[in-house]
C-alpha cells in the first residue's frame, strides 16, 4: 500500500493530535504554544506535498486517490490558506479557555478540504465532506457564548445536515445501482438510456458538494457565518473547504459522460445562478463581514465555471489553480483587516480609515481590487484565465455574463473603499496586534507579487 503518498495527511493529523495534547498539558496561557506546532505541521505537508508529486497524472490506492496537478497545488493551496488563518488566530483567541484545540480543529478541517481535492471515489469525497463539515461547524460557533456564534453554528449545522444527508443517499443510490462507486468506473452506467436514478444519485452529491463551496442551492450558510464565526475562522471557512470542493466537483464533472443528460450545462446554471445572486445580495450589505460572505458565494460562482470547463479546455485546469489561489490570498486578506480591527464590521467604521489605518486601509484595497479583477493583481490574471477558459470550452454567454457580474461588483467593494479614502476622519481604531498584520501584509504581498509574476504562477499550474 502507498501510504507514502498520504504523508502530507498524515502530517496534518499528527499535527492536530500533538496540538490536542499540548492543550491538555498547558496552561490557558500558554496555548497559543499550538500555534507555532500547527505552523511547523503546515510546513512540513507542504513539503511533503510537493515531494510526493509525480511526473503524470496517477490514481493510487487501487483508484481511490489522485494524484496529479490538482491534488498537489489545491493541498499546496490549502496548506497556505490555513497558515494564514493560523496567523490571524492567536490574538484573536487568546482569552477562550480552548485556544489550544482550536488549532486541531483548523488542521482537521484542512485535512478534510485535502481529502476532497484529492478524492477519486465517492466514498472518499463523503469521508472528505463530513470531516470538513463536523470540524467547520465546531469552528463557526467556537465562540459559544456570542448569540452571533451560535446562531451561525446551528445555521451552518442545519443546512450542513440536510446537504450531507442528500450527500449521503446520493452515494448509496450510485453504488446500489452501479455497483462501483470509483469516477472512473461510473461514467459509463449513468450514460445508459434507463439511468435516470443514477442521474438523481449524482445530483444528491453535487449538492453535497455544492455545500462546502457556498453555492445555488446550498449556499445560504456562508453570510451568517461569515458574520457571526470567530473573524479567523470565517476567512478559513469561506476559504478552504471551497477549494476542496472545486477541485472535487471539477474532478466529478470531468469523468460524466458528455451525452446523454447534458451535465456541464447544469453546473454553468448553478455557477451564474451563484455570482448572479452572490453579488445582487451584496449590494446593500451595511456589515463588511455580511458583505464579504455574499462576495464569497459570487466567487464560488467565477470558480464553478473552471470546473464547466475541465476537460473541454486545456486552460481550466490552470484556471481553476490561479482562481483558488487569488481567492484565498484575497479573501483573507480582506478578512485580515477585519481582525486586525479587532471585528469592526459595520460599514461606518471604515470611514476615514485611510487617515488613521493607511496601511490597513491599503491591504484592504488590493484585497478588494483583486477580487474584482483589476490588474496587475494576481485576481486580474484569474478572471482572464476563467474567461478564456469557458469561451473555450464553448459557454461564451457564461463568459459574457461574469463580466457583468464582474464590473457589478466593482459596486458594492467601492461603498467600503470610497468611504474609507474620502470620508471625514474617525476615531483612530485600536489594532490587535503585529499577529494579524502582519498576515495581512503577507496576504497582500502574495497578491502583489503573484499578480506581478503571472507567467510562471500559471505556468507551475500548467506543468501539473
Amino acid at each position: 500500500m502507498p501510504i507514502g503518498d498520504l504523508a502530507p495527511q498524515i502530517t496534518l493529523l499528527v499535527g492536530a493530535a500533538a496540538a490536542v495534547i499540548v492543550s491538555l498539558f498547558t496552561g490557558h496561557h500558554r496555548q497559543w504554544l499550538a500555534a507555532p506546532l500547527a505552523l511547523a505541521a503546515l510546513t512540513v505537508a507542504a513539503a511533503a506535498q510537493l515531494a510526493v508529486r509525480r511526473d503524470s497524472d496517477v490514481l493510487t490506492f487501487d483508484g481511490q486517490w489522485a494524484l496529479d496537478g490538482l491534488t498537489t497545488w489545491g493541498a499546496v493551496i490549502i496548506v497556505v490558506t490555513t497558515a494564514l488563518t493560523v496567523g490571524l488566530s492567536p490574538r484573536w483567541m487568546r482569552t477562550d479557555r480552548r485556544h489550544g484545540e482550536y488549532y486541531a480543529m483548523l488542521l482537521l478541517a484542512a485535512l478534510g478540504a485535502q481529502v476532497m481535492a484529492g478524492a477519486a471515489d465517492v466514498m472518499e469525497l463523503v469521508v472528505g465532506i463530513l470531516l470538513s463539515s463536523v470540524t467547520g461547524y465546531v469552528l463557526a460557533s467556537y465562540h459559544r457564548r456570542s448569540p452571533l456564534s451560535a446562531e451561525a453554528g446551528v445555521k451552518f449545522f442545519l443546512i450542513g445536515g440536510l446537504t450531507n444527508s442528500l450527500l449521503l443517499v446520493g452515494a448509496v443510490l450510485l453504488f446500489t445501482l452501479s455497483g462501483t462507486t470509483l469516477y472512473r468506473d461510473i461514467a459509463a452506467p449513468v450514460a445508459t438510456p434507463d439511468a435516470s436514478l443514477l442521474v438523481i444519485a449524482v445530483a444528491l452529491i453535487v449538492i453535497g458538494i455544492a455545500f462546502e463551496l457556498g453555492a445555488v442551492p446550498a449556499h445560504a450558510w456562508v453570510p451568517d457565518v461569515s458574520q457571526g464565526a470567530p473573524a479567523p475562522a470565517a476567512a478559513f471557512l469561506t476559504v478552504a473547504p471551497k477549494i476542496g470542493a472545486l477541485i472535487a466537483l471539477a474532478r466529478l464533472v470531468q469523468v460524466l459522460p458528455s451525452d446523454g443528460v447534458g451535465w456541464r450545462p447544469l453546473v454553468a446554471v448553478v455557477a451564474a445562478a451563484t455570482m448572479t445572486l452572490g453579488n445582487l445580495a451584496a449590494f446593500w450589505q451595511d456589515d463588511v463581514r455580511r458583505l464579504l460572505g455574499w462576495s464569497s458565494v459570487s466567487q464560488s460562482g467565477y470558480g464553478i465555471m473552471a470546473a464547466v470547463a475541465v476537460g473541454a479546455s486545456p486552460h481550466a485546469t490552470p484556471a481553476l489553480l490561479t482562481f483558488a489561489l487569488a481567492y484565498a490570498l484575497a479573501n483573507l486578506a480582506a478578512f485580515g483587516v477585519v481582525v486586525a480591527l479587532r471585528g469592526r464590521t459595520d460599514i461606518s467604521d471604515y470611514t476615514g480609515l485611510a487617515r488613521s489605518c493607511p496601511w490597513l486601509t491599503a491591504a484592504l484595497t488590493l484585497a478588494m481590487l483583486s477580487l474584482v479583477g483589476i490588474p496587475p493583481l494576481i485576481g486580474f490574471t484569474a478572471k482572464l484565465q476563467l474567461f478564456t477558459a469557458t469561451i473555450d470550452a464553448g459557454y461564451g454567454w457564461l463568459a459574457v455574463l461574469a463580466v457583468v457580474n464582474t464590473v457589478a461588483s466593482l459596486f458594492y467593494y467601492l461603498r467600503v473603499i470610497g468611504p474609507a479614502y474620502l470620508g471625514e476622519r474617525g476615531e483612530r481604531p485600536v489594532t490587535l496586534g503585529p499577529w494579524s498584520a502582519a498576515t495581512v501584509a503577507a496576504a497582500t504581498i502574495g497578491l502583489v507579487a503573484t499578480g506581478v509574476l503571472a507567467g510562471p504562477t500559471v505556468g507551475a499550474f500548467t506543468g501539473g
